[in-house]
């Protein structure tokens, strides 16, 4: 009886495996440069979508104001 159950439940475990959904990304994915913007009103003051001038300029002053730990400790 118990070879039954565990034969049973071995069954299950399997079968349940191959019931899995395909995992897709909810939209598509988007090869545009990022300096392109997303579309949203979620950017950064000063900048205007598609400014690939801009952009490159407000990266290099994130990174030397507030992520560069070396201008951060003087």
């Amino acid at each position: 009886m118990k070879h039954v159950a565990g034969l049973v439940m071995l069954v299950v475990v399997v079968l349940a495996a191959c019931g899995e959904r395909p995992q897709t990304m909810a939209s598509p994915k988007s090869d545009a440069p990022a300096y392109t913007g997303t579309g949203t009103a979620f950017t950064a003051p000063g900048w205007k979508t598609g400014d690939k001038t801009a952009w490159e300029q407000h990266l290099k002053a994130r990174q030397q104001n507030s992520q560069n730990d070396y201008s951060r400790m003087n």
